[in-house]
């Protein structure tokens, strides 16, 4: 292994500075208020809970768009503090899908690669709160690996002419806007050159369709988008052409490193943990602490990455370590759930709360892996990153 290549992996210890942590009890606060009368199975669905209401609150307390530029309407705070809402909502439970995706990365992308056009006419909106975006990478024959993509994006008189199908597209039926990564170059030897990123109003743009699918559980957050002959306008383009992948592959890296990577299932563990008593056998003890473990060095790992990206860099490699474990550790949980209470899992409606949760976790849990890339894909990245393939 390249030593350089080691060297970058050292995830140095990063701390939430006093600042961060001084934001903690009033977001507690927050939560504790708006959330009161939320059910503990509808608190289980948090990332994937849609609810505008929540987010344009989230936004009116400044909680949205953090860490974008106070020039258009962002508030300059750093990734630790953005570090702590995040961690909060999502112990809390509380319905994130809304202003997830805008909040996590759109606005980090615009603001980096937008025209000034694109950015006064989106960031304010975003960051009080108000639009929902969708990421339009996955397609049904390429899956993850995005570099092998066929949404073509072909140059027209009055822009862009855009046709082919995304799949796996979180909110797509009912985002405001999505940022795309379509084929603008058929050179077969341009694989990742030939890649641009579209910024697409999905409310007034005709020919597109989002098909929602559904999940096990009865979920409808995951899509199938078409697009027939979908005009674009010059300035729908992100970034400059041909950059599409570089700019997604450091979009990524926000996507793959945050708290959600570890504690979708955390109001499940939380609910485990309570259901302890003193009478619990060394058995069940060491079970729950070796998984407590596992989730502080996924914190720290992930800690380090924020640490990073406030730095400025693009820690693409790190992060995907981080989805990569951090999908194996939300995963293995619900099955460790169900073993230590000797409890079945049950549909919504259905048995005690615990029950109800395990039941919905154990249903959605395996969806966990195509967030931000399957296992295979993460594997093949920290592979080659490695320099062992």
């Amino acid at each position: 292994m390249d030593i350089s290549v080691a060297n970058s992996l050292n995830f140095e210890p990063a701390h939430l500075p006093q600042s961060a942590q001084s934001l903690r009890p009033k977001v507690r606060e927050f939560l504790d208020e708006v959330l009161a009368d939320k059910s503990p199975i509808s608190r289980s669905h948090s990332w994937e809970s849609y609810d505008e209401d929540f987010s344009s609150k989230l936004g009116e307390k400044g909680w949205i768009g953090m860490t974008l530029p106070k020039k258009y309407g962002g508030h300059g705070k750093s990734f630790f503090e953005r570090y702590v809402v995040v961690e909060e909502c999502l112990v809390a439970g509380a319905p994130t899908a809304f202003h997830w995706v805008a909040d996590r990365q759109s606005g980090q992308l615009i603001v980096k690669y937008g025209t000034e056009e694109q950015k006064q006419n989106i960031i304010p909106d975003l960051v009080a709160g108000k639009l929902c975006f969708a990421i339009g990478m996955s397609e049904p024959n390429s899956g993850s690996d995005l570099a092998s993509l066929k949404c073509k994006a072909e140059k027209t008189q009055n822009g862009w002419l855009v046709n082919g199908t995304k799949i796996w597209t979180s909110n797509a039926h009912r985002a405001h806007y999505m940022i795309a990564l379509f084929r603008t170059d058929s050179d077969p030897t341009k694989k990742h050159a030939g890649l641009s990123q579209f910024i697409i109003d999905l409310k007034n743009t005709k020919g597109i369709k989002a098909r929602p699918i559904q999940n096990l559980a009865g979920g409808k957050n995951f899509n199938e988008v078409s697009f027939t002959d979908v005009e674009l306008a010059p300035d729908a383009l992100i970034g400059q052409e041909g950059e599409g992948w570089k700019q997604c592959t450091e979009e990524l890296a926000l996507e793959r490193s945050g708290p959600e990577r570890y504690l979708s299932c955390f109001y499940l563990f939380r609910k485990l943990i309570e259901s302890m008593d003193s009478t619990v056998d060394t058995y069940k003890k060491a079970k729950i602490g070796s998984q407590i473990a596992w989730a502080i060095t996924l914190r720290n790992m992930s800690l380090s990455i924020a640490n990073q990206l406030e730095e400025g860099k693009a820690p693409t490699l790190a992060a995907s370590i981080v989805k990569d474990l951090g999908c194996q550790f939300e995963q293995n949980l619900p099955g460790l759930a169900q073993d230590l209470c000797d409890l079945q899992p049950t549909v919504e409606g259905i048995g005690s709360d615990y029950q109800q949760i395990l039941g919905n976790l154990i249903q959605i849990a395996p969806s966990f892996s195509l967030r931000g890339g399957t296992p295979e894909i993460m594997k093949g990245i920290i592979a080659k990153g490695l320099g062992i393939k």
